[in-house]
């Protein structure tokens, strides 16, 4: 699978800045204000960014051994 340079781009960010620090800033603000599922929304937010990371991953090796078999 092999994702167009923008999408992996907007993923990398939302699964490297975006989604931990959704999931920080909830977990936060729920202990503050008692807020509901104060730990399955953050536990779901960073299931997600595991996910796009495993995305993410099978495009960067998928792209890394195209250019390997082209070096050949």
């Amino acid at each position: 699978m092999k994702l167009p340079n923008k999408l992996y781009d907007v993923l990398k960010w939302i699964c490297l800045i975006a989604l931990p620090a959704l999931s920080t800033f909830y977990s936060i603000l729920a202990g503050i204000w008692n807020l509901p599922y104060a730990e399955q929304i953050p536990r779901t937010i960073t299931a997600i960014a595991l996910f796009i990371g495993a995305l993410i991953g099978v495009s960067h090796m998928t792209i890394k051994k195209e250019e390997n078999n082209e070096d050949i």
